[in-house]
């Protein structure tokens, strides 16, 4: 098995993450802004760091020796700045990864930028609550350059075809790729996980936004 880091890996998708690298037998990195206040992530195969994602040299030395990178990190509320934060992180996985050598990145994204069953992204259509805009478009501009990274960068960014199943927890049947979002979708953390495991062991999808649901 390999070396995996994680950025953001105290959050919920970050930690699940981690607790689906470890179950698959790989070494975990475990990025976050200060390991003293997520001591209960240290474990067998896992080494807590600090790393700062907008930082590209702490991208850089969090990804030293792995095989991919999954990036878990975000900010949302008051006294935050979706937009600093998303376009400086996007920026810090390109060049970090770039100088450690690491070409797989697998990134938690939002489903808001899906497009829908008529080709309308999630965002745009009516009723969209307009305070949730700002931080979407945020998340939006860290895609784009993303995808105006060089090719050397092999990134996938995955999002739920919808929300999160925020109560729900592993289930037998996994998860099912969707051809665009749906507000109604559901997916557990620990399933999107396994997606996010997926891709970052054996890649199927590059360079694009992939949507996943809970499977039938």
């Amino acid at each position: 098995m390999g070396r995996i880091v994680v950025y953001g890996a105290g959050g919920r998708a970050g930690r699940q993450a981690v607790a689906e690298a470890r179950r698959r037998g790989h070494e975990v990195v475990a990025a976050v802004r200060d390991p003293a206040t997520h001591a209960d992530l240290a474990g067998d195969g896992i080494r807590p760091v600090a790393g700062d994602v907008t930082d590209p040299g702490a991208v850089a030395a969090g990804a030293a020796g792995c095989t991919a990178a999954i990036a878990a990190a975000a900010v949302y509320g008051e006294g935050t700045d979706p937009d600093a934060f998303f376009r400086g992180s996007a920026k810090a996985l390109v060049a970090g990864l770039a100088r450690a050598g690491v070409a797989r990145l697998v990134l938690v994204g939002l489903s808001s930028l899906l497009p829908d069953a008529t080709g309308r992204r999630l965002l745009d259509a009516p009723g969209f609550p307009a305070e949730f805009r700002p931080f979407c478009e945020a998340h939006a501009a860290g895609l784009e350059t993303l995808r105006a990274a060089p090719p050397e960068l092999d990134w996938l960014y995955v999002s739920p075809a919808g929300d999160f199943d925020h109560g729900a927890g592993r289930t037998d049947r996994g998860y099912r790729v969707s051809p665009h979002g749906d507000p109604a979708a559901r997916i557990s953390y620990p399933d999107f996980a396994v997606a996010l495991l997926d891709e970052a062991e054996s890649p199927r999808h590059r360079r694009t936004h992939l949507a996943v649901t809970q499977a039938a």
